[in-house]
């Protein structure tokens, strides 16, 4: 019989705040509050339901993207 072997990734939520996103472009950038730097956000990167607005703070997960890291799963904190 074969066994299963199941490996489990740790996912780091991030805190950010937006620096600028254009909703018409479908994109902008989050400036990360530990590292201070940004990180790209594409409309498909947000939780559902979640517009952005110049300074909302963020939780998100960070992937690597075409060119470099982007954002994903993108909340604002209320």
């Amino acid at each position: 019989m074969a066994s299963i072997k199941i490996i489990i990734i740790p996912i780091f939520k991030m805190n950010g705040t937006v620096k600028f996103f254009n909703e018409s472009k479908g994109f902008g950038f989050i400036t990360n509050d530990d590292t201070k730097k940004d990180v790209f956000v594409h409309i498909t990167g947000l939780a559902k339901g979640t517009v952005l607005a110049e300074g909302d703070q963020v939780t998100y997960e960070e992937a690597d993207g075409k060119k470099g890291l982007m954002a994903i799963d993108v909340k604002v904190v209320r």
